[in-house]
């Protein structure tokens, strides 16, 4: 039985452009490219074929919190929304993973559940140092850690003294250290806890300093270990000329941002809807409009959700108390049309496609087998149409819980078809394969 898909569209992705060719797909790899319309190829049209999309940063949550998402949802709605590969933090699952048996859980957990790829970060906690090496050898992509209160009290964060501890351990590995960057000083004076309701006082409680003294604490730790080094949800634009200049330096240092940075604005933001609540928080569009162009400029590297998804309740959806509500965004089914949105005008789609697919598969080291249209490697490819807008509705959406702030909005690009190892996941807005997902373990 030969099981040949071959997909032909006038605009692929190849070679760092978008030109008209077939792709050829044998066994869940790509196993041949042919620049033209070969006989008997499914004809994708003015749709653009590409790389599938790689979310680096997600918050799962099983086990021990699956009724917050859980790898059966998460992974149906990153299928719908054109993600192939997503990287799983550490917390919130219960037990989060800083141990190796920890980590076994998770994998346990998964098993019958991938409608995607998953990969894994494992944590950096106090008094886990002993645990990192094995973790690394278990197949974790990298180490999280936070400078702040995670927001759950198995995740303390870390200081200094941690990391300069990791740090080597890490580097022997070749394995970023991830860092949430905000250092606590001090409560701001605020009116916050008087008007908890008020998005303003929350943004003005969370300031962009707490984000760039911890983003200038571990440039100065990697000049130190030269360890690779991660920002994740970079939301300061005023700590981008730290990064440019450590990158400059070529220090091992990267960074990302989300597309909740770059399509939401703080003079936007109703009051009282915690569906925006988020640390470090949105911030306005001034500041965010140099995120946007630190995306042009290659100062940041990629764009994640950081999708962190909880229930209604934890959300204080009926209250509207951003004091007491869980702060994550649901977003993983709309990188990519949020992201594009965002930055349609800003950057070409030439420019845009990279950020999505070859630079998270660099970071994560899986560039040999993902992140492009190549023969050898896996089949993970998209079909969307970057012109098409829609309104998100809820009764679209696949996470667990359909409470998202893209909901109501108006994106642009439409995904039509989305193929998982060779395997069509997704076509026709509902998901018609499953378990077609495997694990991304570091080798």
């Amino acid at each position: 039985m030969n099981n040949t898909i071959k997909i032909y569209s006038n605009r692929c992705w190849l070679d760092g452009k978008l030109q008209p060719a077939t792709v050829c797909i044998e066994n869940s790899i790509i196993t041949e490219i042919h620049f033209n319309k070969i006989d008997g190829a499914e004809d994708a049209g003015d749709y653009v074929l590409m790389p599938g999309v790689i979310d680096a940063h997600v918050h799962i949550n099983e086990p021990g919190r699956t009724d917050w998402e859980g790898f059966d949802t998460a992974t149906q709605a990153a299928a719908a929304g054109g993600i192939t590969t997503v990287v799983d933090m550490p917390l919130n699952a219960s037990p989060v993973t800083t141990t190796v048996n920890a980590f076994n859980e998770k994998l346990e957990a998964s098993k019958n559940k991938l409608h995607v790829n998953v990969g894994f970060y494992g944590g950096l906690i106090p008094g886990n140092q002993n645990d990192l090496e094995g973790l690394m050898q278990a197949g974790v992509l990298g180490i999280k850690c936070f400078l702040t209160h995670s927001g759950i009290d198995e995740f303390p964060n870390v200081g200094e003294k941690e990391i300069d501890v990791a740090m080597p351990i890490m580097k022997k590995y070749g394995l970023p250290l991830l860092a949430h960057c905000e250092i606590f000083k001090k409560e701001v004076d605020n009116k916050f806890p008087d008007f908890p309701n008020s998005y303003r006082y929350y943004l003005e409680s969370r300031p962009k300093q707490w984000e760039n003294d911890a983003i200038d604490l571990m440039i100065k730790l990697c000049r130190k270990h030269y360890c690779k080094t991660h920002i994740v949800h970079v939301s300061s634009a005023e700590a981008l000329i730290k990064i440019q200049q450590a990158k400059e330096e070529s220090l091992p240092v990267t960074a990302e941002t989300c597309a909740h940075y770059i399509y939401f604005n703080a003079e936007d933001i109703p009051d009282s809807n915690c569906l925006y609540k988020c640390a470090p928080p949105i911030r306005e569009k001034e500041n965010n409009e140099q995120l946007k162009a630190a995306l042009v400029n290659d100062v940041l590297d990629f764009i994640t959700t950081d999708h962190s998804p909880a229930p209604p309740d934890i959300k204080e959806l009926e209250t509207g108390n951003l004091l007491k509500a869980w702060g994550g965004i649901a977003g993983l089914q709309f990188l990519l049309p949020a992201a594009w949105t965002a930055m349609k005008g800003k950057i070409s789609i030439e420019k845009f496609i990279p950020l999505l697919t070859e630079h998270p598969a660099k970071f994560l080291q899986a560039d040999k087998q993902k992140g492009k249209l190549a023969v050898g490697y896996d089949a993970d490819l998209i079909i969307w149409n970057p012109h098409e807008k829609f309104e998100v509705k809820a009764g679209d959406i696949l996470h667990r819980y359909n409470c998202s702030p893209y909901c109501g909005k108006n994106l642009y690009g439409t995904v039509q078809q989305t193929i998982v190892n060779g395997i069509t996941v997704f076509k026709n807005k509902k998901i018609v394969q499953k378990n077609a997902g495997q694990w991304l373990l570091k080798k």
